[in-house]
């Protein structure tokens, strides 16, 4: 897949499966713009990856940040082609009645309002250039509950439906809007949900999760024309066909 002269922007940056998709959007030639809270773990994956990458610390859940960050990368690159919502947080793992409010407040500021947050503020600029491809990470949760993930659940499920809402407002003016469910993937956030010993989800031995290289290359095919089959819906990784699409195999 070839990216050149394409910008891509990726929050959730500093490790997982943004780490992995900047490496690989950037090694197919396109211009990356890394956000993440951890200003210290981001400018050394931009510093790693080279003059292709630029690092913008930022926290999502905060609109002026976003946009501040769109604006960087804009003026740094000169456009930007694909946004990936991919920031997001399982903590607090509770039951809903001794859940911490404002721990569950802050899920939904993160894993809902901070994808609100990047269309709302990467969408005029597309508009602007005629499209772009907005692709959001999302979860088998969106769908099904999860016990002790009720934020979490609620969460991934607002998003999910703004990646149709964009998609119904939008596409006909050149907007690619589409989200991509994972499964589980060894990442920090499923030692979070092992060291909870809470659901079958934390049961899981490591050796069932996928690696975060599995979800970046499927957000980069989801960049591409080839999967406008799937415009305003999510792609499952758990799809052994889509895996088989993409090469991705044990």
């Amino acid at each position: 897949m070839d990216f050149n002269g394409k910008t891509v922007l990726i929050t959730g940056a500093s490790r997982g499966i943004g780490a992995a998709a900047g490496r690989a959007f950037a090694a197919a030639g396109a211009k990356v713009a890394l956000l993440a809270r951890s200003e210290t773990e981001i400018g050394a994956l931009a510093d790693d990856i080279g003059s292709a990458a630029i690092a913008i610390p930022c926290d999502v859940s905060r609109y002026e940040d976003i946009e501040s960050a769109v604006k960087t990368t804009v003026d740094t690159f000169g456009s930007l082609d694909v946004l990936i919502n991919n920031a997001g947080v399982i903590d607090p793992i509770a039951h809903i009645a001794t859940s911490d409010p404002e721990g569950w407040s802050r899920a939904i500021d993160v894993n809902l309002k901070g994808v609100y947050y990047g269309m709302r503020a990467a969408m005029p600029v597309m508009l602007a250039a005629g499209g772009g491809s907005i692709l959001t990470v999302s979860s088998g949760a969106a769908h099904h509950p999860v016990e002790a993930w009720s934020h979490y659940c609620a969460s991934k499920a607002g998003a999910a439906m703004l990646t149709r809402s964009a998609d119904a407002e939008y596409r006909g003016r050149g907007i690619r809007a589409i989200g991509l469910s994972p499964g589980t993937v060894a990442t920090q956030m499923q030692r979070e949900i092992k060291s909870s010993g809470i659901n079958p989800v934390s049961q899981l031995d490591w050796s069932a999760h996928i690696p975060p290289e599995w979800p970046a290359t499927a957000l980069m095919w989801m960049a591409t024309a080839d999967a406008d089959d799937w415009l305003g819906e999510e792609i499952s990784l758990r799809d052994e066909t889509i895996r088989a699409r993409l090469g991705l195999t044990a």
